[in-house]
């Protein structure tokens, strides 16, 4: 199976490779040099466009930053869609707003192509690893042929519906997590302030009714939990700014269904607070952080 893969930054460089290594001739395009040649040393080939890339190819995969991009790539002045072969699996890993991805769906199917939207969650260790959680949006046929490629990037594969339902999924998951990391740091905060070690408190909480994944596999606490961002620093990790990004989309999903979502929205205030702090580039859990120092509301 012949597979282009258009975006290879920290997160499609990997998952491109992870293809590779699964016997897939993959060829990649990219604006980065750099990561034209990662994915080059990894056994894959590269073109000099997109155009060029998903030259008769089985399955595109895309990983790119925003809607605006998606949109512009598929059905934009060199529409990829119109130099697809007929029955084409598109494939786009993205994170979008739930628009454009039904757009696409829309518009590839005028054009004979198939199409699932297909964000992940993991972060970029989940990607290098080959550990992704993918939320696929489309109809079933498109599924079953991605199914078998999806598994070669991720653990866990999910069908959550018609095109733009792995969107919706992921910034409903993603609101969750926000909401319940900025809850997270706040307790252990409060206990912090009061001479309560962290450590204890995550313990205690950890086998009481407050357990949640923050606490689980992400303690914000540092010296706390070992390899995760709060041991480092807050570096690596899902950064403020893209917690940032996925709360806006959320929210602009819930505004155009009129459904309230008041917390999501007092987290989307509070983690725009701590970017506006200069921690944009941070790992999300940092918001701890801003806690501790007591200059989270200044």
């Amino acid at each position: 199976m012949n597979i282009a893969f258009i975006g290879l930054g920290n997160m499609g460089g990997p998952m491109a490779a992870n293809l590779v290594k699964a016997g897939y001739a993959v060829t990649g395009f990219d604006l980065s040099k750099a990561s034209l040649d990662a994915l080059e040393k990894a056994g894959g080939k590269v073109a000099s466009t997109a155009l060029a890339a998903v030259e008769g190819v089985d399955v595109v995969i895309s990983m790119l930053p925003n809607g605006k991009i998606v949109r512009d790539l598929y059905t934009g002045k060199n529409s990829l869609f119109a130099a697809l072969l007929p029955q084409t699996l598109v494939i786009d890993s993205s994170t979008i707003d739930l628009q454009t991805a039904r757009d696409m769906a829309a518009a590839a199917e005028e054009q004979g192509v198939q199409f699932i939207d297909a964000p992940v969650s993991g972060g970029t260790a989940g990607a290098a690893a080959g550990t992704l959680a993918f939320m696929a949006g489309g109809e079933d046929e498109a599924f079953k042929r991605a199914k078998p490629v999806l598994e070669k990037m991720g653990a866990n594969i999910f069908h959550v519906g018609a095109a733009g339902n792995g969107q919706l999924v992921k910034m409903c998951n993603n609101m969750l997590l926000a909401i319940h990391m900025a809850g997270t740091s706040e307790a252990l905060a409060l206990g912090a302030a009061n001479g309560l070690d962290p450590k204890v408190l995550s313990e205690v909480m950890l086998q009481s009714s407050g357990c949640n994944w923050s606490l689980q596999k992400y303690n914000p606490a540092p010296g706390v939990m070992e390899n995760v961002p709060a041991a480092n620093s807050y570096q690596g990790g899902f950064m403020v700014n893209l917690m940032l990004k996925d709360l806006g989309l959320a929210m602009d999903i819930a505004s155009g269904s009129s459904q309230p979502t008041p917390m999501g929205e007092l987290a989307q205030t509070l983690f725009q607070k701590h970017g506006d702090q200069g921690m944009g580039d941070r790992d999300f859990s940092s918001i701890y952080q801003m806690y501790r120092q007591g200059d989270l509301f200044a």
